[in-house]
């Protein structure tokens, strides 16, 4: 309950109000920008990260929004992702991963949506999938991933030379 204090009452007159029933619904966990972890985060509420995360986010029936101070370095499995910070590893989204203007992304996207803001970054494949099979319920006839390593920060393989032909 929400205590409500007039400006001119006594503590005996006091009146308690209930919180509102989406109040509890729409709770929200955050890590602030000075909290640093490492491991791995899985939980049955939202997320908001302004700091720094490295391991693996397992948030599969809730939300995760990475604010513009958010540096994490995880593989990410939620139902929606937002991305104001940068993120470094696979998204695996039931519903959808959106990427704003103050966005970057190194890694892999698997989603039944995805929104990429004019001056997003983002290097890495994107998957558009139906939602059954974003959630780990492989469509029938085909085979579940496994899932999707990290990515390196140097490419796996070098452009070949291309020699230069002189035309007349």
């Amino acid at each position: 309950m929400k205590e409500v204090t007039p400006v001119s009452t006594s503590p005996q007159e006091r009146k308690f109000e209930a919180a509102p029933p989406e109040a509890s619904r729409s709770a929200v966990a955050h890590i602030g920008k000075s909290v640093q972890i490492k491991g791995e985060l899985s939980g049955n509420e939202d997320l908001f990260i302004d700091g720094q995360v490295e391991g693996t986010i397992e948030l599969r029936e809730h939300n995760l929004t990475i604010g513009p101070h958010g540096r994490v370095q995880a593989n990410v499995n939620a139902k929606e992702v937002i991305l104001h910070g940068s993120l470094k590893g696979n998204v695996r989204a039931v519903d959808r991963v959106e990427i704003r203007k103050s966005g970057s992304l190194i890694g892999d996207v698997v989603a039944a949506r995805v929104v990429i803001e004019d001056g997003a970054s983002i290097k890495g494949s994107v998957d558009i999938q139906k939602p059954t099979e974003v959630t780990g319920k492989p469509a029938e006839g085909k085979k579940h991933d496994a899932p999707l390593p990290i990515p390196e920060s140097q490419p796996k393989f070098a452009p070949s030379p291309v020699e230069a032909k002189k035309f007349n």
